[in-house]
């Protein structure tokens, strides 16, 4: 049995890094890497592939972004996301140019969100996972249009950044929010 694992969320500036590793029994016709598919198509294939199959969410908070890396809690919620897998999976595509540090053998693929239907589905459900989550921490924290960037740094995220601070969500280490905090 084959699965697939991406994360999202590498480059925003709140929030956490989220992976899903994705086994399917079944085919899921319109798989591709989720940056290619508008939001209601996305949430549509998300469903299709919680029907169809296994995911396993992992998630690195923002505070050990900031400690370990982005490149280091990427691959954190990665093998956190095969660990959750309620079924352990023989084989493992990874999206990106490096392999996990577990005891499954594991592919490393570039680009492989547009190559690999198992990496394009987890990056679905990723994405829609994380998505929901800040949709979710935007009614909390309505300053930063976090339900409408996700994160990024947007303008509208920048400006509520200058104009109320930085949040516990925020990623210190990053350069935008580390600013703030230094000046």
């Amino acid at each position: 049995m084959q699965a697939g694992v991406d994360e999202v969320g590498r480059g925003c500036l709140a929030g956490p890094v989220v992976a899903a590793a994705v086994v399917l029994f079944n085919e899921v016709e319109g798989l591709k890497d989720s940056k290619q598919l508008t939001p209601i198509k996305r949430n549509r294939l998300c469903d299709e592939i919680l029907e169809n199959g296994i995911t396993g969410i992992g998630i690195s908070s923002n505070v050990e972004v900031d400690e370990i890396n982005i490149h280091q809690a990427s691959l954190l919620a990665m093998e956190r996301a095969i660990s959750n897998l309620e079924i352990k999976p023989s084989n493992i595509f990874v999206d990106g140019k490096f392999g996990l540090n577990i005891d499954i053998p594991n592919h490393p693929i570039i680009g492989g969100d547009k190559k690999c239907f198992l990496i394009s589905a987890a990056s679905i459900v990723a994405k829609v996972y994380r998505d929901r989550f800040m949709i979710n921490l935007a009614k909390k924290f309505s300053n930063y249009a976090w339900e409408k960037n996700f994160g990024y740094g947007t303008k509208a995220h920048l400006e509520g950044l200058k104009k109320f601070g930085v949040t516990a969500h925020h990623r210190k280490s990053f350069k935008p929010v580390h600013k703030i905090l230094s000046s």
